[in-house]
């Protein structure tokens, strides 16, 4: 029957580039709107292909066969009239398809990397990362934030220090345009309803399924129920393919300066900044320490990072 899986990825940087956060009702837009059209140009070039070669064994009797597309299932319009689906129809119709599947958004974990996307349709999970190759680990940024960072005149050692020490995030960090943040917002900070409801509204142009991952930070029985059921109603035929979770502590994975992470913080809602915020003055040294982080029930010990030093007493 020669199925095969069309996917997506780079739908953040997409965005990004459009300066279209993924809350905000054009990204809603745009998410339907793309994969409308590799629906629709995946069924054409099927049609085509069953012109030449004929259509796939079983497709007598299939509801594309009755010209039912997958919308046509989820009882959906097609979200815009660029298309003319009912020629198409009437033309597989008598011509039949190549392919009985088409459409299935995988993961991209590896390809991605290779051409230097975003995974699939996520969000990115950080702002800075480590990436790790055969010639060994590198620290990345996303390019993005940086070209628009630098426009703005704000790609400064201060931002990046700040960028560090929140693990990618700029939420909290002083002298950022709210527009800039909303558009950068970690996979993390968007909230799992919002990534949920694109994909049901991508799904009715996916005849197989989705490589939906679930990001919580701190999963919960309740939260997973009442997500799992939220995307059975709405119809997904997949509600979860990797769920993924923060630790409950978490160490800085940089060394950053402190003094200056403390001075670039709008609000202090870092566990470590509210520790450091009590000292009346922090000074700076070349003592290194071990943060200590819970793993599996042990504590193991973090990379080294640079501490201010404790005045006596505290």
């Amino acid at each position: 029957n020669r199925p095969i899986g069309i996917g997506v990825q780079g739908l953040a940087d997409a965005y990004q580039k459009m300066k279209i956060p993924f809350e905000s009702e054009d990204a809603t837009d745009v998410n339907k709107k793309i994969f409308e059209t590799i629906y629709h140009a995946a069924m054409t070039m099927s049609l085509d292909l069953a012109k030449e070669e004929g259509h796939y064994e079983t497709f007598p009797g299939s509801p594309i066969s009755q010209g039912k597309f997958q919308f046509d299932l989820w009882g959906k319009e097609p979200h815009t009239d660029r298309y003319d689906w009912d020629a198409l129809r009437e033309e597989i119709k008598e011509h039949g398809v190549r392919n009985s599947l088409l459409v299935a958004p995988m993961p991209t974990a590896s390809t991605s990397q290779v051409l230097g996307n975003n995974e699939s349709f996520e969000p990115y999970t950080s702002n800075i990362y480590t990436r790790r190759v055969l010639a060994g680990e590198f620290i990345c940024v996303n390019q993005h934030l940086v070209k628009d960072l630098i426009k703005a005149g704000l790609w400064t050692w201060e931002v990046k220090n700040a960028l560090m020490g929140r693990n990618g995030s700029l939420q909290g960090i002083k002298g950022i345009p709210d527009e800039i943040k909303n558009l950068y917002k970690t996979v993390w900070e968007i909230p799992q309803k919002t990534l949920l409801n694109l994909a049901i509204d991508r799904a009715p142009y996916i005849c197989q399924s989705q490589s939906l991952n679930v990001y919580m930070g701190e999963p919960t029985f309740a939260k997973m129920s009442s997500m799992h059921f939220y995307a059975w109603k709405n119809g997904l035929k997949t509600g979860q393919y990797y769920l993924r979770s923060q630790g409950a502590a978490d160490s800085i994975k940089f060394t950053v300066n402190v003094e200056s992470l403390i001075n670039s913080t709008d609000k202090g809602n870092s566990a470590i900044l509210q520790v450091l915020s009590k000292n009346n003055e922090v000074k700076k040294t070349k003592k290194k320490i071990r943060i200590k982080k819970k793993k599996g029930g042990k504590e193991e010990e973090s990379k080294p990072v640079f501490c201010p030093r404790r005045k006596k007493g505290d």
